[in-house]
């Protein structure tokens, strides 16, 4: 019923997925200006972004939501032994403000979680895609 309409494709509910993980990561950079380390918390939150963005335009990039993927999840280990066991889960969402650095640390390790697991989508699709035209060119060059 809706095979002519690309929202309601595969590829169309990623691309509106992306529009959508771009302003939710647009929004997580602007809302670290009143954090004590904002810049790099910004360039995570903008270099998601810019990688959900360009998997709307370039087919087949894998290595930029691959690398930042390895940094978020890298960085989100260092988090863990901060957060994991100390941190309640809900105790992230009890406030708006920060009630202390543990929170802070729980929302920043979720956060880059967050970010590596659209990163991984993103990869996944990207490498997925790079296979169907590659299979797709050589059987085209065999007919």
């Amino acid at each position: 019923m809706y095979a002519g309409c690309a929202a309601f494709t595969l590829e169309g509910r990623v691309k509106y997925a992306n529009l959508f993980m771009a302003a939710l990561f647009v929004f997580g950079a602007a809302v670290q200006y009143n954090d004590p380390d904002p810049l790099r918390w910004i360039a995570v939150y903008l270099a998601g972004a810019v990688a959900c963005l360009l998997a709307n335009r370039v087919r087949g990039l894998y290595w930029l939501p691959a690398s930042i993927l390895v940094v978020c999840i890298f960085w989100s280990l260092s988090l863990m032994p901060a957060v994991v066991g100390r941190i309640p889960f809900l105790q992230m969402f009890a406030s708006w403000e920060m009630k202390d650095s543990g929170v802070e640390m729980s929302r920043e390790m979720y956060g880059l979680l967050i970010i590596g697991g659209w990163m991984l989508v993103l990869s996944i699709a990207a490498i997925r895609d790079r296979r169907l035209r590659r299979a797709d060119s050589a059987s085209e060059g065999t007919t």
